[in-house]
C-alpha cells in the first residue's frame, strides 16, 4: 500500500509541476473529495434536489386533518412536488416513504397514494421505519440509491397521522417480543424506554434545567408565529382541500395551508404552571414538548447530469449523512453524535454551518445537543420545530429539508444541517448546501 501511494505521489507531483500545483495540494484534494462530493464543488455525479414540500401540520384528532387518511396528505405532497418542479412523473424511478405509525410503514397505501398522484406503475415504492428519522432516512436513501447509479431520479418522502396513529406512548400498540429476555439485559431492555423518561434522564444527567426547557418553547413559539406573521412559510406549504366533521357530524370542505401548532401569548409564567407529564417531580411538561400531529413532506432528488438534461432548476445539494447509535435511555442525545460525525465525514466544521434544523422532540434533548456542540441559538430552527411547528414523526425529516431549502431561498445562506433523535437510541444528521440564488 506505502509503495502505491509513493507511486501516485511521484504522478501528482509531476502533474503538479506542470500547472504550478504542488503535490500537497493535490493530495489534500483528494483526500477532501467526499462521498457525495465535495462542498463547493459541482460534478455531475452530485445528488441535487430539486423540489421540496410539505403539508401544513395540523394538530392530531383536533385540528384540521383529523379526518384525512395518510395516503391522502401524502398523495398531496407528491402534488406539490410535481407542480412545483413541472417534472414528468414518468421520470421517477423509484420512490421511498418514511412513516411510523402505521401497519407496515403504510406501504400499501402508500404505493395507491403516488399512482394517484400521476406517478406511473413502473416507479418502485417502499415504505421504512426508522423512527422519528424516518422522512430524513427516506431522502437519504434515495440520495444513495442516486449517487451509487441504481436510479437516476427518486423521491423522498415522510407522512404520519397520528390522529389515526394510537398514542407513541401506548405500550398496548408494541409488537409480540420476547419482555423476560429482553428485560434480563441491561442494555437491551433500555430500548423500551418511554420517550418521556428518556427526555427526563437528559436533563437529569446533563443539568439542563426545567426554565431553560421552557425558555426554548417560548422561543419556538415566538419563533413560529412570527414566521406565519411574515409569510415566510407560505412558500414551502401545498394547500391541502380536506372535509372535516365537526362535533355534531356536520362535514365541510376547508382548506388547510397554515400550521396549526403555534401558539400566541406562550410566556415562561403561563408555562411554569404546568405539571410535569412523565414524572412526579420531573421537568418534561406537554409545553416543552413536541405536539402531536399530522402531515406529509416530500423531496424530488436526481443527479446533476439528469438535472441538466431535463432543464431542472437545481435548488440543493445533499452532501453527506449519518447515523449514529447512542444509550436508548438517553436517545435524545442523537444529534450531538450524529452532526459532529456527518461533518467530518464532509470536511465541514460545526462553525461553518449557517442553519441547523434540529427537531424539538423535546425541549431537554434539543438544548442539551445545542449547548454540548456550542451551536450560536440565532442558527437553530430559524422559524419554530417540533414543539411549536409539531412533530409528525415519520414526515418530520423530510419537513425538516422543506424548511431548510425555504430558508436558505429567503436568507441566502450556505450550508445546513437536518438533524433528529431517533426512538430506540440514535441520531441523524445531513448536510444540505444551498444553491439558490
Amino acid at each position: 500500500m506505502a509503495n502505491r501511494l509513493e507511486k501516485l505521489a511521484a504522478h501528482l507531483q509531476v502533474a503538479g509541476s506542470a500547472n504550478g500545483a504542488g503535490v500537497d495540494a493535490q493530495l489534500t484534494s483528494m483526500e477532501q473529495k467526499k462521498i457525495f462530493g465535495a462542498v463547493g464543488s459541482q460534478s455531475d455525479d452530485d445528488v441535487v434536489i430539486v423540489s421540496a414540500k410539505r403539508t401544513a401540520i395540523a394538530r392530531a384528532r383536533k385540528g384540521g386533518f383529523k379526518d384525512t387518511t395518510p395516503d391522502t396528505l401524502l398523495k398531496n405532497a407528491f402534488e406539490g412536488v410535481l407542480a412545483d418542479s413541472k417534472l414528468d412523473p414518468k421520470e421517477i424511478q423509484d420512490i421511498v416513504v418514511g412513516n411510523v405509525q402505521m401497519s407496515g410503514a403504510y406501504s400499501m397505501p402508500g404505493r395507491a397514494a403516488a399512482v394517484l398522484a400521476g406517478i406511473p406503475e413502473s416507479a418502485g415504492f417502499v415504505a421504512m421505519n426508522r423512527q422519528c428519522s424516518s422522512g430524513l432516512e427516506a431522502v437519504a436513501t434515495i440520495a444513495s440509491k442516486i449517487k451509487s447509479g441504481v436510479i437516476e431520479v427518486g423521491i423522498g418522502a415522510g407522512v404520519e397521522s397520528m390522529s389515526n396513529g394510537g398514542s407513541p406512548g401506548d405500550v398496548s400498540n408494541m409488537p409480540p417480543m420476547d419482555l423476560n429476555s429482553i428485560f434480563q439485559h441491561p442494555v437491551a431492555s433500555q430500548a423500551l424506554t418511554p420517550m418521556g423518561i428518556t427526555s427526563e434522564n437528559v436533563a437529569a444527567k446533563f443539568g439542563i434545567t426545567r426554565e431553560e426547557q421552557d425558555q426554548m418553547a417560548v422561543d419556538s413559539h415566538a419563533k413560529a408565529l412570527k414566521a406565519q406573521e411574515q409569510g415566510w412559510l407560505k412558500d414551502e406549504i401545498i394547500p391541502v382541500t380536506v372535509t372535516v366533521e365537526d362535533a355534531d357530524g356536520n362535514e365541510k370542505e376547508v382548506v388547510i395551508d397554515k400550521d396549526e401548532g403555534p401558539r400566541a401569548g406562550t410566556t415562561m409564567e403561563k408555562l411554569a404552571k404546568l405539571k410535569p407529564a412523565f414524572k412526579e417531580g420531573g421537568s418534561t411538561t406537554a409545553g416543552n414538548a413536541s405536539q402531536v400531529s399530522d402531515g406529509a413532506a416530500a423531496v424530488i432528488l436526481m443527479s446533476r447530469r439528469k438535472a441538466k438534461e431535463l432543464g431542472m432548476p437545481i435548488k440543493a445539494v445533499f452532501r453527506g449523512y449519518k447515523v449514529v447509535g447512542v444509550p436508548a435511555a438517553i436517545m435524545g442525545i442523537g444529534p450531538a453524535a450524529a452532526i459532529p460525525a456527518c461533518l467530518e465525514s464532509t470536511g465541514v466544521s460545526v462553525s461553518d454551518v449557517d442553519v441547523y434544523e434540529i427537531n424539538e422532540a423535546f425541549a431537554s434533548q434539543a438544548t442539551y445537543c445545542v449547548k454540548k456542540l456550542g451551536i450560536p441559538m440565532n442558527k437553530v430552527n430559524p422559524v419554530g420545530s417540533g414543539i411549536s411547528l409539531g412533530h409528525p414523526l415519520g414526515c418530520t425529516g423530510a419537513r425538516q429539508v422543506a424548511t431548510l431549502l425555504n430558508t436558505f431561498k429567503r436568507e441566502h445562506k450556505k450550508l445546513g444541517v437536518v438533524s433528529m433523535c431517533i426512538g430506540t437510541g440514535m441520531g441523524a444528521a445531513a448536510l444540505i448546501e444551498n444553491e439558490q440564488q
